[in-house]
């Protein structure tokens, strides 16, 4: 019996008990809760039903739940059903019913977690989006890992799910690069608001490889060939780390099209005929106060430019023209007045604000020897993913980055993440994975191999340490459901170090393997089939994160 399905029983249950006493059923709600107490003595699960609904139809808690208790543990799967304190429902279930759960690991494999909330659903996700000025920081870092895990989890759920990536290719920070491949080409010190690096330095030596006459050229043509030339070669470094961490994008955005097309105009032109923007001071203003933002926004200076915000508008237009339900932003620790600014410009755009969802990443800290790590190599001040990645590798630096809030600040010890030890927490969920791997192999050696769903007697697994991790595994769905609903894929992490834990303590309890002149028995064949859930959810788990599942370590 799945999680759901108890969930399911509770609730049919209770609404079979109100019907008999002529109650109204309608207060028993859709979505049953039913979890895993944190003390295993109180039970395999626990639900509040009664505290919820008793009151409402005019019962005390304790005579409904007395009454669901005694109902269900005449259930079928069920083993006990205690009520405690005023009214909690503590259920054990029987141990062929709680093997139900690796029969369905089983017989799902690769899909096992997976759901249908988001089917139907087309949602643009777009985030790193960092300007082609320089490599990427730890900000972008932290995004490529979480918004590529975001993506995977939402599609988990049946989304379709776009990966985009917003190229800053206008505006002053792209004048400011140009100007710095210019001095560092002609062997002058970057300007006073520019950008220095080796960086800097390699990339306009390509560009004079590319382009040898450039700094012979005019004024204008020598920027423009600067800026073709070296923002190209930016932007291919850039694209080529994200590879490398596992983050591949299905559409790159140029914001200059938007320019050049008309795209900003038409779009301004047609809030200010329908009303959606304000003139005041000779400039036009966008009500973004009225959706959260501390102040209105300027769209059109007093003389006639664009606001950044015009190019936003005209965007966001690009995005619901292209057929997407839902667009998701991920956006830096300096964009908080970006979420009433975007669902405004929906809002004035005659859209529904809803549509628009902005969620805000927190700064990133590397810690080394217990000290502020704040030089790269090649970047000068600013930390980049291949410094990271060099220092941790990509699976510890992508996982490093998952597993926490997004929303909070992040410091990642270096010397804790290199490890090779069950301290750092991606070894230790990976080797989970890697040897129960080598279990398998080695119960191959001994001509034995996982039964499948339907021939092993799982009402054998009744050791506690069984029991704690088939209920985990069995927690798996609803992991992955909560990660997209509320957008937090670190809630996948987080589950695996549970799992981790869980199954190495029935490792440690459970002997799968006969040894020396022992035979193999049903006791054997059920925790073979065990262990080859286990795996296979580990392998869900860490694809959905972007980890590689090792067979080895």
């Amino acid at each position: 019996m799945t999680p759901d399905a108890l969930a399911d029983l509770v609730r049919t249950t209770a609404m079979t008990i109100l019907d008999a006493r002529g109650l109204d059923t309608a207060v028993v709600p859709a979505a049953v809760t039913v979890e895993r107490p944190r003390n295993p003595e109180h039970g395999d699960y626990a639900t509040n039903l009664a505290l919820q609904v008793a009151k409402r139809v005019g019962l005390a808690p304790r005579e409904l739940a007395d009454a669901l208790a005694a109902a269900l543990g005449e259930s079928e799967g069920i083993a006990s059903a205690e009520v405690a304190g005023p009214g909690f429902i503590n259920l054990r279930l029987a141990a062929d019913a709680q093997g139900e759960i690796v029969r369905g690991v089983l017989r799902a494999g690769a899909e096992y977690g997976t759901g249908t909330q988001l089917t139907g659903k087309k949602i643009n996700l777009e985030f790193v989006s960092a300007n082609p000025t320089g490599p990427i920081h730890l900000g972008g870092t932290r995004w490529a890992a979480v918004g590529d895990a975001l993506g995977r989890v939402l599609s988990a759920q049946g989304g379709e799910v776009t990966r985009e990536y917003y190229f800053n290719d206008a505006g002053a920070q792209i004048d400011r690069f140009v100007r710095s491949l210019i001095a560092a080409a002609q062997g002058e010190p970057a300007p006073e608001d520019g950008y220095a690096g080796v960086y800097i330095n390699d990339i306009a030596a390509d560009v004079l490889k590319q382009a040898p006459d450039a700094l012979g050229l005019p004024e204008a043509e020598r920027a423009e060939t600067f800026r073709q030339v070296g923002v190209g070669l930016m932007f291919a470094q850039i694209k080529q780390s994200l590879h490398e961490f596992g983050v591949d994008f299905d559409v790159y955005f140029h914001e200059d099209s938007l320019h050049k097309s008309g795209a900003v105009g038409k779009a301004v032109e047609a809030l200010k005929s329908s009303g959606g923007l304000y003139l005041e001071d000779g400039a036009w203003w966008l009500r973004s106060t009225e959706y959260g933002d501390d102040k209105d926004r300027v769209v059109i200076k007093s003389d006639g430019q664009p606001a950044y915000i015009a190019g936003d508008i005209a965007y966001f237009q690009d995005k619901r023209a292209r057929g997407f339900d839902l667009c998701i932003y991920m956006l830096g620790a300096d964009h908080h007045g970006y979420i009433g600014r975007l669902k405004a410009a929906a809002a004035a755009t005659g859209d529904d604000p809803s549509t628009v969802e902005v969620l805000i990443g927190q700064m990133v800290n590397l810690v080394s020897d217990g000290k502020p790590v704040r030089m790269s190599k090649r970047a000068g001040t600013v930390i980049t993913m291949e410094d990271l990645v060099e220092a941790v590798g990509v699976d510890a630096a992508r996982y490093a980055m998952i597993r926490s809030s997004a929303d909070s600040t992040l410091d990642i010890d270096l010397d804790l993440w290199s490890k090779k030890s069950s301290d750092n927490p991606v070894y230790y969920v990976q080797y989970a994975h890697a040897r129960l791997s080598s279990l398998l192999r080695n119960a191959a050696d001994l001509g034995l191999t996982p039964p499948g769903p339907d021939e092993a007697d799982l009402g054998l697994l009744v050791h506690p340490r069984e029991g704690d991790l088939i209920r985990t595994i069995g927690e798996f769905p609803r992991i992955l459901a909560t990660a997209a609903e509320l957008r937090e894929p670190h809630r996948v992490a987080r589950y695996l170090e549970e799992l981790a834990g869980t199954y190495h303590r029935f490792n440690e309890s459970c002997r799968v393997l006969p040894r020396g002149d022992e035979e193999a028995g049903p006791l054997t064949s059920a925790r073979l089939a065990l262990a080859a859930a286990s795996r296979q959810v580990f392998a869900n788990g860490l694809g959905v994160l972007g980890i590689e599942a090792p067979e080895r370590m």
